[in-house]
């Protein structure tokens, strides 16, 4: 029987185990990066296992979160992180060179390679035929170290790409089409490849966009085929070694299989609060629109600022917009500038921010109240532009750019001009903002500020644990319902004390407060808990408050490792029938945790107010259970060393 792609690059990087959907593994990780958000934690725990010198083939430290600085705070982070990688062998790329997955697409990935991201996006790398994966900092420390990555073997998706798109119509369409056709939950223990005719007509950034949002799907990765498409990319990107063919065998099977017929495809948005939430543009009509934020590690590539300075040359932003425009990188910036672009750009109106992730993470450029927000970004949660009350709509940049010149929600296929952009046959080289790490051996010395403040380890398992309920919250609760992200937060990253007080502040502003007066507790989730960012914080956070563990229906895959990694168990109802019954305030006791744990997957638990005893579920590997018991992968960690 035929391999798939992703198969293929497992098989080439397994380490342990079977690859049989379900199944527990370990591959071997060549690449690692980290943006400054999660970087500080990834790096302390780094240092906490006592490793000199980072064991992949390349590492690489991206400063593009939280670049506002207003206090010492993300400066103080960032010389940390700069010093932290120049002696222990990490590239690091400084603040306004760009987007780490931006960047790392240009001058990093290498087909057929494996890569993991403290950042969710990191995806975006199987727009290059890599196996690129979002992770915990705890995962992305562990790999750097020399240590594998466990996944549970996925199964793989085969979208089908057929036809050609038309005019205006762009990868952001193709991957929001997806989105509405799988669910923010569609893709969960899976692989999605793209295959067929269609992907013969997307170059490496329209691949790139479509693997980046393939996170949204809660997919462990996405993956393209490593075709002379992406040779030639390679090659302007000067290189051409780079490059190997990869695709999967004709005879390969797969466990799903969409179609997605590109000739047919119109331009999409996702309303509000979900980009699974999808439709045509058309159909939602020309409501009235309050401010269009272009960029984001989806849509700032060199192509799709091309195509929106082609829309807004000679022309003036409408005057109830706000318009801002983010390139993805500096290479991005440079060429703009040079070829006459950003020139088109600026005179139009629009407000050039520099190349950082920025409103895509609630970093400057909230919405006014009520107001609503055509993004080219690939989450629209309920708060998360940093205006609660927004209407956050993500579109492909042809969309944003037409809107921005009518005021209201635009189709672009309505427009009257040339778009077509041609791939350069080189690009601008410049890495002059990538610092090289030291020798080994190095005398460098680590500079710490004040604001970054140890992390919490958690203690070992006790055979039983009685808690209350704490908090109770329904579906889809992401991680930005967890630990918000922001320009007032997002500079405590490294301090979780201080982050504590707005921990599920969206959803309860007293639990923190009551989780710290009752001495911690359990949370009670609905499907899909967890979904979004790969912020470990939102394990750690709740760590420090004395969570013991989350009882809930389902959980998205990433932050489930992050509550494990932190030593937070994780269980499932296995009558989701129990989640009702359950209150804000219940007394709830796991009497026989360890044994549960070691003899199965069945953990009792006891709502001692209602007086009753029902099921939960922990399905976990013989190493996850030792991970579990220890209070954590860190203290596993050291246990075993």
């Amino acid at each position: 029987m035929g391999m798939t792609i992703a198969q293929k690059i497992i098989k080439k990087h397994l380490v342990s185990g079977e690859m049989i959907p379900g199944q527990e593994i370990a591959i071997r990780i060549d690449q690692t990066l980290t943006q400054d958000a999660t970087g500080t934690m990834a790096y302390l725990q780094f240092e906490a296992m006592g490793v000199s010198r980072v064991k992949t083939e390349k590492s690489v430290a991206y400063i593009d979160h939280n670049t506002l600085q207003s206090g010492f705070e993300n400066a103080d982070d960032h010389r940390y992180i700069k010093t932290v990688c120049k002696k222990h062998g990490v590239y690091y790329s400084r603040p306004g060179n760009g987007i780490c997955h931006q960047i790392h697409l240009e001058r990093f990935g290498k087909p057929g390679k494996t890569l993991l991201g403290s950042d969710s996006h990191t995806p975006t790398g199987g727009g290059i035929g890599m196996l690129a994966m979002g992770a915990g900092g705890l995962d992305v420390a562990v790999a750097m170290g020399g240590g594998e990555y466990y996944i549970v073997m996925p199964k793989i998706v085969k979208v089908n790409l057929i036809g050609k798109l038309n005019p205006f119509v762009s990868a952001k369409d193709v991957i929001l089409e997806v989105l509405r056709q799988l669910t923010v939950k569609g893709g969960v223990g899976k692989v999605i490849e793209y295959f067929g005719e269609g992907v013969k007509t997307l170059s490496v950034p329209e691949r790139a966009t479509i693997t980046n949002m393939g996170a949204e799907l809660g997919a462990t990765t996405s993956v393209f085929p490593s075709d002379e498409i992406t040779r030639e990319f390679l090659k302007a990107q000067d290189r051409e070694e780079d490059f190997i063919e990869l695709y999967p065998d004709e005879d390969a099977v797969y466990d799903e299989e969409i179609t997605v017929n590109l000739s047919n495809l119109k331009p999409l948005a996702a309303k509000p609060h979900s980009p699974d939430n999808v439709e045509q543009v058309e159909m939602i009509g020309k409501i009235k629109v309050d401010q269009v934020c272009i960029g984001s590690c989806t849509n700032s590539s060199y192509m799709d600022l091309m195509k929106v300075a082609k829309i807004l040359k000679g022309k003036t932003v409408h005057p109830d917009v706000s318009l801002s425009i983010a390139p993805g990188s500096k290479q991005v910036y440079n060429m703009l500038a040079l070829n006459g672009a950003l020139a088109d750009l600026i005179a139009c109106g629009a407000r050039i921010l520099e190349c950082a992730c920025g409103p895509c993470i609630g970093m400057g450029q909230s919405p006014n109240s009520k107001g609503i927000s055509l993004r080219t970004f690939n989450r629209n949660f309920e708060g998360r532009s940093g205006t609660k009350d927004a209407g956050i709509y993500l579109v492909s940049p042809e969309t944003a750019a037409a809107s921005a010149i009518t005021g209201v929600l635009t189709d672009p296929t309505t427009l009257d001009i040339p778009i077509s952009v041609s791939m350069p046959e080189k690009f601008l080289i410049n890495d002059n903002m990538i610092d090289a790490p030291a020798e080994e051996n190095n005398d460098v010395e680590v500079l710490r500020g004040p604001n970054i403040k140890p992390f919490p380890i958690n203690e070992k398992l006790s055979e039983s644990i009685d808690k209350n309920v704490v908090l109770k919250v329904g579906d889809n609760i992401t991680t930005d319902h967890i630990m918000p992200a922001g320009s007032k937060i997002l500079p405590y990253r490294s301090n979780i004390p201080y982050l504590s007080k707005f921990c599920f502040a969206v959803c309860d502003e007293e639990f923190s407060e009551r989780a710290k007066e009752q001495g911690g507790g359990f949370i009670i989730g609905g499907q899909n808990y967890g979904q979004g960012s790969s912020r470990e914080h939102a394990a750690l956070v709740p760590l420090y408050l004395g969570i013991k563990a989350v009882i809930a229906k389902s959980f998205a895959r990433i932050h489930r490792a992050n509550l494990f990694n932190s030593g937070i168990m994780a269980i499932e109802f296995i009558d989701e029938s129990d989640y009702d019954k359950i209150d804000l305030g219940d007394n709830i006791i796991l009497p026989s945790i360890i044994s549960d744990i070691e003899n199965g997957n069945e953990i009792t638990i006891e709502n001692k107010t209602k007086g009753y005893t029902f099921k939960g579920r922990m399905e976990l590997s013989d190493r996850q259970k030792e991970i579990v018991k220890a209070g954590g992968l860190l203290n596993y960690t050291k246990n075993n060393n």
